[in-house]
């Protein structure tokens, strides 16, 4: 399979970017040698990654490999297991959405356990360490076409203030997660102070317009953005989570009020000032 977005291709355009659908995957299973199988899928579908190329793999496939499934009526139980901190809960008419950090320094809904594009009856966590996953493929892959690749693996997550959802990486080897402009000039000449573009974020975004959430293929190849490769592995996507001191946005609203109340309460008793007991509401 080559189906693809390709752009800067016509005459007289400047060099652009091509993204490949991988597919001839099949369905992974728990041990599966993903390096082997991705390594094959990219044989039959007539890619042969050069230097520079970025493959995306989708972190469902990751975890599946590497063993990280549940029974489905343990869903509500896994997200507590892998929540660190929870950020806001909703309740709606099927249950409450949960936004949490979960074990790997991500904000999102549900500590990212999910059940679509797994078995009925279960559901799947996301890998332990998804820069170690992508550091491992990084090396297999490399190992075997003997060029420089960078490995992205990326998940599903929601914006704030931002309708719909869009692909993020979680995991990443050998490309630069961020390209920090700090310190140079615009077209205009004016010093830019804050610009750091997210890079790894912006390429699994592109690569999930062609692996897409439904059609089987979870794996895409990015062609183009070689000055983003690296010849070290050691460049985390975990480097991209914004938390601890420099989250501007700790807690949903009604958390921040709850929390208020509580600090509030327990000055109070400290002070000896009257208080009215606080019961965990709203």
């Amino acid at each position: 399979m080559r189906a693809g977005v390709t752009a800067g291709e016509l005459p007289g355009a400047q060099p652009g970017l091509s993204v490949y659908a991988v597919g001839g995957m099949g369905e992974i299973s728990a041990g599966d040698r993903l390096g082997v199988l991705i390594g094959d899928a990219l044989g039959e579908s007539a890619i042969t990654p050069i230097d520079g190329d970025i493959l995306v793999v989708t972190s469902k496939i990751v975890s599946k490999a590497e063993g990280r499934s549940v029974r489905a009526d343990d869903r509500e139980d896994a997200i507590t297991a892998e929540t660190v901190r929870v950020v806001a809960t909703r309740a709606h008419p099927g249950g409450v959405t949960r936004i949490v950090e979960n074990r790997q320094g991500i904000v999102q809904a549900a500590a990212g356990v999910d059940a679509s594009n797994t078995p009925a009856g279960t559901v799947l966590l996301l890998p332990v360490d998804p820069d170690a996953s992508a550091r491992a493929l990084a090396a297999e892959l490399r190992a075997r076409f003997g060029v420089r690749l960078g490995i992205l693996v990326s998940d599903t997550l929601g914006r704030a203030w931002r309708e719909g959802q869009t692909d993020a990486a979680i995991g990443a080897a050998g490309v630069s997660v961020v390209d920090d402009l700090r310190g140079g000039v615009d077209a205009f000449g004016q010093r830019l102070e804050v610009t750091q573009i997210a890079v790894a974020d912006e390429i699994a975004a592109a690569a999930d317009l062609v692996k897409g959430k439904a059609t089987g293929v979870p794996v895409a190849l990015v062609r183009g953005l070689g000055r983003f490769v690296v010849e070290t592995l050691d460049t985390p996507a975990r480097a991209l989570n914004r938390t601890g001191p420099t989250d501007m946005f700790r807690l949903g609203t009604d958390e921040a009020l709850a929390e208020g109340r509580a600090a509030g309460y327990a000055e109070g008793l400290a002070t000896g000032r009257g208080v009215t007991p606080f019961d965990g509401r709203t």
